[in-house]
């Protein structure tokens, strides 16, 4: 990529978001092609929310490059509060190859990467969740074998992989459908930008309508880490948003059912979505591996890549 860190979706280029796909899936095809690219070199993951699925695949995607993750509670960093977020990038990068910070504000994303010497890569942020995307992405080249020319419908909270998905659309070429509870809708700026760029973007009120036809159907929690005081509130608004059989039978007859996970069953998704034979939920979930040794390969490892 162009830029040293890698934040959003929204810094790519077409070309660039083509090329982190086609690699995720090559190494995934062959992983013992990359296993020394990252030889000796060490990234650390500096993270104010717990994880599951970015700390196990950044640290596996890491060890099978052959370099290694060093794990930043909270407690040991304190990003901002017992360190200041500059000083914390200047001295990480004395010591480490690259950062992968998992925050709850994007603002403090933006500055280690403004202070830090080395790539810093957003793990997750309250804005964006870019490398969720770039693994749903590749499962859906994956399944269909383009990305380009298909429907997507998001159907739920407006929220920061909402986002990323907008800021994909006018890369990958897919159109998009958004359908939200009224002012749990996506950030507008973001969306007449992405339209500007050429992107098909429909936002609406409606579940049934989002996914009539669509070849993918994507839902996410209704409240993110940090909104539990609004549980209640959003508890009842968002039903008719709920991922069901019923709602998948409105797709098109090869769609697909996604979710970043962790899933509240019973909340945006039943049982039977997300163990029904259209899921691709823990493939999506296998593929953060594969999208995450793109990225530390694309980012750290120079011009070398698999052959």
């Amino acid at each position: 990529m162009r830029a040293k860190d890698f934040l959003s979706i929204e810094q790519l280029t077409t070309d660039e978001l083509a090329r982190l796909i086609t690699l995720g899936l090559e190494l995934k095809r062959h992983p013992a092609s990359a296993s020394g690219l990252l030889a000796q070199r060490s990234i650390a993951l500096v993270f104010q929310k717990p994880s599951l699925r970015t700390r196990v695949s950044f640290e596996i995607a890491a060890l099978q490059l052959g370099g290694h993750c060093l794990y930043l509670s909270p407690a040991e960093v304190g990003l901002g509060e017992r360190e200041t977020v500059p000083d914390v990038a200047r001295v990480l990068s004395r010591y480490v190859d690259g950062l992968v910070a998992r925050t709850f504000l994007h603002e403090d994303v933006e500055q280690l990467a403004q202070w830090a010497t080395v790539p810093v890569i957003n793990g997750l942020s309250d804005r964006s969740h870019p490398c969720q995307i770039l693994a749903d992405l590749l499962t859906i080249q994956e399944r269909f074998d383009r990305v380009g020319d298909l429907t997507i419908a998001y159907v739920g909270d407006g929220n920061n992989v909402t986002r990323s998905f907008i800021e994909a659309a006018p890369l990958a070429g897919f159109r998009l459908r958004v359908a939200t509870p009224p002012g749990y809708g996506p950030d507008p700026v973001v969306v007449a930008a992405a339209r500007r760029a050429g992107a098909i973007i429909e936002l609406g009120n409606n579940a049934v309508d989002a996914v009539k036809g669509a070849d993918v159907i994507y839902t996410d929690a209704w409240f993110s880490m940090g909104q539990e005081a609004e549980r209640e509130a959003r508890g009842a608004v968002f039903p008719p948003f709920q991922v069901s059989a019923e709602l998948v039978g409105y797709a098109s007859p090869e769609a697909i059912v996604m979710h970043c996970l962790p899933a509240h069953r019973g909340e945006e998704i039943t049982d039977q979505a997300i163990e029904g034979p259209r899921s691709v939920v823990f493939d999506q979930a296998e593929n953060r591996l594969h999208a995450q040794k793109a990225l530390l390969v694309d980012l750290l490892a120079g011009d070398v890549a698999p052959r």
